[in-house]
């Protein structure tokens, strides 16, 4: 993948963590729909540093 393209990724799952930060906060504690956005959140952290080690590798 193309250094642009990784920065492309990377800045739409950066997006996509920020957006699921404001919704969690959002959410009322205890809500059902809570543990679900804060899982979908870890699973787009990991993503975005996934995205960020790769583009780190890619400009070496």
């Amino acid at each position: 993948m193309s250094i642009r393209m990784l920065a492309i990724e990377l800045y739409r799952v950066m997006r996509r963590v920020q957006e699921l930060e404001k919704a969690l906060e959002a959410m009322n504690p205890g809500s059902p729909e809570r543990e679900q956005t804060r899982e979908e959140l870890r699973h787009a952290r990991a993503e975005e540093n996934r995205l960020k080690a790769m583009l780190e590798g890619a400009k070496e």
